[in-house]
C-alpha cells in the first residue's frame, strides 16, 4: 500500500540535511520531534514552496516552477500533477486538521492527517487510511509550535514523538505563496467533491497557478493567494465516469459561478471581516477546469484565466 507519510519523510529529510540550501530553519523540541521554519523566521522561497508542496501532498504529486503571462504581467507559476488524487490531495494536501493543543492553535494539513483519520469522512470516502511509524504535518502557522503539539499530534497519529516532523508555513512568506499555489489541483478537486463527483474515480490531475508577489499584511496576502488560485489557476482531470455527468459537473466547477465573481478576493474578505462562513463556496474553485472521460476521452472545459484581476491584485 502507498504510504504518503514515508514517501513525505523521504522529501522531508531533504530539508533537514540541506537547511543553508532551502533557507529554512530546523530545530529539535525536547520530546525529539523535529520543526522546520520555511517562513516565519527563516527566508524559505521558491525551493523550499515546491518542497513543501510536495510533501503536503504527501510524495505523491510533483510540483515544478514555471513561467506565464497574465495580460502583460509575467509571473513565476506552479504546475503541480498527481496520479494519485484522491489520496494526495485529500488524504493529505487538504487542510482539514486544527491542532489545538492547549495554548496554541494551526491549521494542519499533509499525510499526517491520514494516520490520525482528520477529519474521518474525508478517508470513509476516498477509503485509505495510512500505516507508518513516522508523521509529517503541515502546519500554517504565524508562531513556532510547542512541545505540546508534538505530544498532541504523536498520540493521535500513534507514533513516537520524536517521530513527528512539523513543517512550518506562512502565507507572509515566499514559500507559503508557493505551496498556496500549489494546491491549485486540490482546489479543484474540492470543487468537483462538493459538486458531486466520487473523488475514487478521478483518476489523474495536473493544474497550474500563478505565485502572486509576497506580501507583509496578512489579509492582503491571503487574498492575493486566493486570486492566484480563483483568478489565474487551471485544472485537468482525467475521470472514469460517464459524458454526462461530466458535462453537467463542468458548467458549475469554475469560479465564475461564484456570485461575487470579479471582485478580488481580498474585497470579498474584508466585505464579511474574514468570516470565510459567509464567503460563497463557489470561489473557492479554480478559473478554469477540464474534465476528460477515461472511457471515452471527451473532453469539456469551462472557466478561463482573468487576467485584469490578477493584475488588479498584485499591483494594488
Amino acid at each position: 500500500m502507498l504510504s504518503i507519510n514515508k514517501l513525505a519523510y523521504k522529501l522531508t529529510k531533504k530539508l533537514i540535511e540541506n537547511p543553508e540550501y532551502y533557507r529554512v530553519g530546523v530545530e529539535k523540541l525536547p520530546s525529539g520531534a523535529t520543526v522546520i521554519d520555511t517562513g516565519l523566521e527563516a527566508h524559505g522561497g521558491y525551493e523550499a514552496g515546491l518542497m513543501v508542496t510536495r510533501i503536503a501532498m504527501g510524495g505523491a504529486g510533483t510540483a515544478e516552477l514555471i513561467y506565464a503571462d497574465y495580460g502583460g504581467l509575467k509571473l513565476p507559476t506552479v504546475i503541480v500533477s498527481t496520479d494519485h488524487p484522491a489520496v494526495a490531495l485529500f488524504g493529505a494536501q487538504l487542510a482539514g486538521w486544527r491542532i489545538k493543543p492547549e495554548g496554541y492553535t494551526a491549521d494542519g494539513s499533509g499525510p499526517a492527517r491520514a494516520l490520525a483519520l482528520k477529519p474521518k469522512g474525508v478517508f470513509k470516502k476516498i477509503e485509505y487510511k495510512d500505516e507508518a511509524d513516522v508523521a509529517v504535518i503541515l502546519l500554517e502557522t504565524e508562531e513556532k509550535p510547542p512541545d505540546s503539539a508534538a505530544y498532541y499530534i504523536a498520540e493521535r497519529c500513534n507514533v513516537a514523538p520524536e517521530n513527528v516532523y512539523m513543517v512550518l508555513t506562512a502565507t507572509t512568506s515566499m514559500a507559503g505563496m508557493v505551496q498556496i499555489s500549489g494546491r491549485i489541483v486540490e482546489t479543484g478537486l474540492f470543487r468537483l467533491d462538493i459538486l458531486g463527483l466520487d473523488l475514487k474515480k478521478v483518476m489523474y490531475g495536473a493544474g497550474y497557478a500563478p505565485i502572486m508577489p509576497v506580501h507583509p499584511d496578512g489579509g492582503v496576502a491571503m487574498g492575493r493567494a486566493e486570486d492566484a488560485l480563483t483568478y489565474g489557476g487551471v485544472t485537468n482531470y482525467v475521470v472514469d465516469e460517464t459524458e454526462d455527468l461530466l458535462k453537467e459537473i463542468v458548467e458549475k466547477a469554475p469560479s465564475t459561478n461564484c456570485k461575487d465573481y470579479g471582485k478580488t478576493s481580498y474585497e470579498i474578505y474584508k466585505a464579511v471581516d474574514f468570516d470565510f462562513t459567509k464567503v460563497d463556496p463557489a470561489l473557492f474553485a479554480p478559473a478554469a477546469i477540464t474534465l476528460t472521460c477515461a472511457e471515452t476521452g471527451a473532453t469539456f472545459t469551462r472557466g478561463e484565466i482573468n487576467n485584469e484581476i490578477i493584475k488588479q491584485s498584485a499591483w494594488n
